[in-house]
């Protein structure tokens, strides 16, 4: 087939859609008979992901490559920014952790040129492989304050020679000086890259917004490729927590309630998206103690700062509530960071994650955790006990600090997983509750005088909800137009 541009989807601002809309192309072009292939040249999320070789990248571009049916690779997302706390990230660059930087030092134009010349490179070896490659921008195109800096939005698509789609968010408001002011603040060379627009986040009926739309064609001096609906009840993994906003939510009759711990840290909440689709389920996201109370079964998440996560839920009375729970009989489990505040001791003597060297835990299980530099990113396979047997399960660890039985005057050896019962256990293991065995296990004990139903194909499901992506943008998007543009006719 004819060989495509490199595509750029490139935001007015933050949470546009950008992720959802280089997923639904990361589709199509499959389906189409292309062979794309997703690149964020830098991201900054606290939900990650391990690749096959046992790397680290941002998880929204390894959503996107699912769609594209291929494995994820390290090139997809060279460099990936993990916060800390309001002003300093991990930086992660090809998978590894360099250290930790504060925002000034990171973007400093000081070394810049290291990090611009690795993601090229990055881009260079997947556009070997992939094409057409779908490219995602970060944030607003438009800080040109950062213009000089930056890796990531305009600079990437000069050196691929992209075509550029801006995508702006209607139901926040100020489209039409968003997209004006997107495009006419460019430079006059990057502001030739920007071939279409896309209109996203559209609710009620689209030829309301016709006229605005030839409106804003006029303006602007590019086509508006299309409309897109708000897309709700089409479910694909999210990155950012803004999402989270919208499920704290009460429990709720007749369902197994599952509350989330909601840390202020919180990181891989993807972890939990195959317990909200399933229909014996209701899952909320809380730190109100009344409402942790409410639930059958509570899940501390991981987190970016397991010790300051631990010291805010010994603040606000959660941790008090989570003990309670547990000696009430509630199901408690913990996953990563999560895992490791169920134990007894956190102990950070090389100051990893804080000036604190030792924290107690909550002493639910027999267990103590030792930070250390070395971070741990592996896809895993490993086998479940249940009542009728083992069954096999897959997911991935990503994770600083080793956690050990607690076992006086002996020196345990390191554990992946410590499960007490089925109602208390916790795992490194993320992923672990996409396994269907796991879920009806941890289920099974509140199911009585609720809906019987077994857990649901998640993989099937995630491949239906991609096509359904793809036919929705499909369906509003001049698609002819767009491989004309990327064709460069």
């Amino acid at each position: 087939m004819e060989r495509l541009h490199p595509l750029m989807l490139a935001g007015t601002g933050s949470d546009v859609g950008k992720s959802l809309v280089a997923t639904a192309f990361c589709r199509i072009f499959l389906q189409d008979g292309y062979q794309p292939a997703p690149f964020k040249a830098q991201n900054m999320a606290l939900n990650s992901y391990a690749t096959p070789e046992g790397f680290e990248i941002g998880r929204a571009q390894a959503v996107q490559a699912e769609a594209a049916g291929i494995p994820c690779h390290t090139d997809m997302n060279p460099l990936l920014l993990k916060p800390n706390s309001d002003h300093t990230s991990q930086v992660i660059l090809n998978g590894r952790p360099i250290g930790n930087q504060h925002a000034t030092q990171y973007f400093r134009r000081e070394g810049r040129e290291v990090l611009r010349q690795a993601v090229h490179e990055a881009f260079d070896r997947l556009a070997a492989r992939f094409h057409p490659i779908v490219m995602e921008g970060a944030g607003s195109i438009a800080e040109i304050n950062l213009r000089d800096v930056d890796i990531v939005n305009m600079s990437m698509a000069r050196y691929a020679n992209a075509d550029v789609i801006l995508v702006a968010d209607i139901d926040r408001g100020g489209v039409f000086a968003s997209v004006y002011g997107s495009i006419m603040l460019q430079e006059p060379e990057d502001r030739k890259l920007i071939k279409g627009v896309i209109i996203n986040k559209f609710r009620g009926d689209r030829s309301l917004f016709d006229e605005g739309r030839k409106q804003l064609e006029q303006i602007c001096g590019v086509p508006v490729l299309g409309v897109l609906p708000y897309l709700k009840d089409i479910h694909i993994e999210e990155e950012d927590s803004v999402s989270l906003e919208r499920k704290n939510m009460e429990a709720q009759a007749g369902k197994v309630n599952i509350a989330v711990v909601m840390l202020r840290h919180l990181s891989n909440f993807t972890d939990f998206d195959v317990l909200e689709q399933d229909s014996r389920v209701h899952l909320f996201y809380t730190s109100n103690t009344e409402e942790i109370k409410k639930a059958d079964i509570l899940i501390l998440p991981g987190t970016k700062s397991t010790i300051a996560d631990l010291m805010e839920l010994r603040r606000n009375g959660c941790a008090q509530a989570i003990l309670q729970a547990h000696h009430d009989g509630k199901t408690v489990i913990g996953i990563c960071g999560g895992f490791q505040m169920m134990g007894q001791e956190v102990l950070d003597l090389e100051h990893v994650e804080s000036d604190v060297e030792r924290m107690p835990g909550l002493g639910i299980l027999p267990l103590t955790t030792t930070m250390n530099g070395e971070k741990r990113t592996v896809q895993v396979d490993f086998n479940w006990e249940t009542s009728a047997g083992p069954s096999s399960c897959k997911g991935y660890e990503i994770h600083m600090g080793i956690t050990r039985p607690v076992a006086a005057g002996v020196k345990s050896k390191p554990v992946t997983t410590y499960k007490e019962s089925p109602r208390c256990w916790g795992s490194y293991i993320h992923g672990i509750l996409d396994n269907a065995p796991i879920i009806d296990e941890l289920l099974s004990p509140w199911l009585e005088n609720k809906e019987e139903e077994s857990a649901f194909d998640y993989q099937a499901y995630k491949q239906q909800q991609y096509d359904l992506l793809a036919d929705a943008v499909r369906h509003e998007i001049n698609m002819p137009e767009l491989y004309r543009i990327l064709r460069g006719e």
